[in-house]
C-alpha cells in the first residue's frame, strides 16, 4: 500500500499546528475545491474569497482534512496562525523529508512553461519523480508544488516565474535547485521596471540564488542578456551549460526542418553530432529542445532517455498546439499560440509560420501584446516587418495596440480589424479556406483564445453538418 502525502500530525510537525477533529492521512493538497480530488488535504487560504468559507464543499467532495487558520467544525483539522505561512512551511518540510531528490527550477520570459513540461516528460521516464502543472510558478503555486512532492522522489522540475523584481528569488531559495534554466530573457512585464529588460535579466538572474552548491546554471548563449545571467551565476559559483547557436554552446543547434508530424533537429551536443525529431512544429523549439537535454543532464538522466521524451512530448494547449479542423471543400491547420504573447515569441511563431508548407494561404491572426510598458507601440508596429520577412499572406488584427501594427502592413496583408477579439472572431471564420495554416496568436488578456475558440466551434458545425448528410 503506497504510504500517504501526509498525516495530520505531520502537517501539524510542519506547520506548528494543532489537530483538531481527529487524525487523517491525506493523499495530494489543494487550494481549490473545483479540482479538489478524495483525499486531498484542503488548505483554506486567505485572498478576495476567504477559503474557510469553502471548507464544507471540500468536505463533501471528499478532502480528507482541511489546513486552517480557525476551527470551523467540518471535519478534521489543523489549525495554524497563518495558512499561506503553513503552505510554505509544508513545502519546505516536503523538500527537506526528500534529500536525495535532484530538483531543477526553470525560469524566462518566453518558453518556460512547455521546457519545464518537457522536462517533466523526460523525468517520469527516468523514474519516481514531480512536477509543476500548469503554470503553478507564483508565490503560491511554487509552495504547492513542493508541498504536493512526494517522499519517494528522486527528480522534479519546478517552474519560477515572476511579474516583479524580488519574486525569484525567494521561491528558488524555498525549492533549492541543483539545476537552474533560464530559456530567454525579453520585454515582458517590462512596464514594472523602471530600467526595462535590463530589469528583467536581473529578476530573472534571482533563480540562481537558491541554487544548491556546487549546482548548475542552463543558459540561453544567443540571448542579449547572457552575459549579465553569466556574471550573475558565476557570482553564485554556479556551474554553467550553455545551448543555442553561438559558437562553443554546449549544445549547439545547427538546424531545424519542419515535418508533417513535427520536427528534426540537427545539433552537436559536447562537441558530438546530434540529429534527433520532435513532435513540435515550432522554430523556437530548436534551443528549447536543446535547454530540455541540458537540464535533464544535470539533473542525472541519460541523453536516451530525454530524446525519447522530446519525440513524443506534444504542444500544449495555447502554446503551438495544431489541430486539423473541417471546412467546406477539405480542411485546413489552426495553430493554438493563444495563452500569451510578446515580441520574442511573435518573432518565434512568424518565423515558423514562414516555412510552413500549404496549399494555402499563410494566416496569422494576432491580439495585443500587454505588459509591454511605454515601448509597447513601437514593439507592435516593429512585427510589421516580421510578418513580411515570413511572407505572410493575411494578418487579422484585434484589439487598439495591434491597429498600430495593422495600419503599418500593406493593404494586400490586411485580412480584417477589430477591436476586441470577440469581435475578429466572425471574420476570420468566414476569411479561412481549406488549405489554409491559421496561426493565433495573443497575451491572454487581450482574448485570443475567444479567436481559437471560434474557428473550433464553426469547424465541429461542420463536421455534424457534414454527418448529417
Amino acid at each position: 500500500m503506497t504510504a500517504p502525502l501526509w498525516t495530520a500530525e505531520e502537517i501539524a510537525a510542519a506547520t506548528g499546528g494543532k489537530v483538531v477533529g481527529g487524525g487523517f492521512a491525506a493523499t495530494g493538497v489543494s487550494i481549490d475545491t473545483r479540482s479538489l480530488e478524495r483525499g486531498d488535504l484542503f488548505v483554506a487560504l486567505a485572498g478576495e474569497r476567504d477559503g474557510h468559507g469553502f471548507i464544507p464543499a471540500a468536505t463533501e467532495r471528499g478532502a480528507a482534512g482541511a489546513l486552517v487558520s480557525r476551527e470551523t467544525g467540518s471535519g478534521p483539522q489543523v489549525v495554524v496562525a497563518d495558512t499561506f505561512k503553513a503552505l510554505e512551511a509544508l513545502g519546505v518540510a516536503a523538500r527537506e523529508r526528500a534529500p536525495l531528490a535532484r530538483r531543477a527550477a526553470i525560469t524566462g520570459s518566453v518558453g518556460k512553461t512547455s521546457v519545464t513540461r518537457a522536462v517533466s516528460a523526460g523525468l517520469a521516464l527516468a523514474g519516481p519523480s514531480h512536477a509543476s502543472v500548469k503554470s503553478y510558478n507564483n508565490h503560491i503555486g511554487v509552495p504547492l508544488t513542493l508541498a504536493r512532492m512526494p517522499r519517494e522522489t528522486a527528480r522534479a522540475v519546478f517552474e519560477i516565474g515572476m511579474n516583479h523584481a524580488h519574486e525569484i528569488g525567494p521561491l528558488s531559495r524555498m525549492v533549492r535547485p541543483h539545476v537552474a534554466t533560464v530559456t530567454t530573457v525579453g520585454p515582458v512585464h517590462v512596464e514594472n521596471f523602471p530600467d526595462g529588460e535590463a530589469g528583467v535579466a536581473r529578476a530573472k538572474a534571482e533563480i540562481f540564488e537558491g541554487v544548491e552548491t556546487g549546482g548548475l546554471a542552463v543558459l540561453n548563449a544567443d540571448d542579449r542578456w547572457y552575459d549579465l545571467l553569466a556574471a550573475e551565476a558565476r557570482t553564485e559559483g554556479l556551474d554553467m551549460l550553455r545551448f543555442g547557436q553561438a559558437s562553443g554552446a554546449d549544445a549547439r543547434l545547427e538546424g531545424f526542418e519542419a515535418t508533417e508530424s513535427g520536427a528534426v533537429v540537427t545539433a552537436s551536443l559536447h562537441g558530438k553530432p546530434l540529429r534527433f525529431p520532435i513532435a513540435q512544429t515550432g522554430a523556437h523549439w530548436g534551443p528549447n529542445s536543446l535547454a530540455v537535454l541540458l537540464t535533464l543532464e544535470g539533473l542525472g538522466v541519460s541523453l536516451e532517455t530525454g530524446l525519447a521524451a522530446l519525440e513524443t512530448f506534444q504542444p500544449l494547449e495555447g502554446r503551438g498546439a495544431e489541430r486539423r479542423l473541417p471546412i467546406a471543400g477539405g480542411d485546413y491547420v489552426l495553430i493554438d499560440e493563444s495563452y500569451n504573447a510578446n515580441p520574442i515569441s511573435m518573432r518565434a511563431v512568424f518565423r515558423t509560420l514562414g516555412v510552413r508548407k500549404t496549399a494555402g494561404r499563410r494566416i496569422a491572426v494576432l491580439t495585443d501584446m500587454l505588459e509591454l510598458g511605454p515601448d509597447a507601440p513601437a514593439h507592435h508596429a516593429a512585427l510589421a516587418a516580421e510578418i513580411e520577412a515570413a511572407k505572410v499572406d493575411q494578418v487579422f488584427a484585434a484589439g487598439p495596440l495591434m491597429r498600430i501594427l495593422w495600419e503599418a502592413l500593406p493593404p494586400a496583408r490586411r485580412g480584417a480589424y477589430a477591436k476586441t477579439a470577440a469581435e475578429l472572431a466572425p471574420a476570420v471564420v468566414d476569411a479561412v479556406r481549406a488549405g489554409d495554416v491559421v496561426m493565433v496568436k495573443g497575451s491572454n488578456g487581450s482574448r485570443a483564445a475567444l479567436v481559437a475558440k471560434a474557428l473550433v466551434e464553426a469547424a465541429e458545425t461542420t463536421f455534424r453538418a457534414g454527418e448529417a448528410r
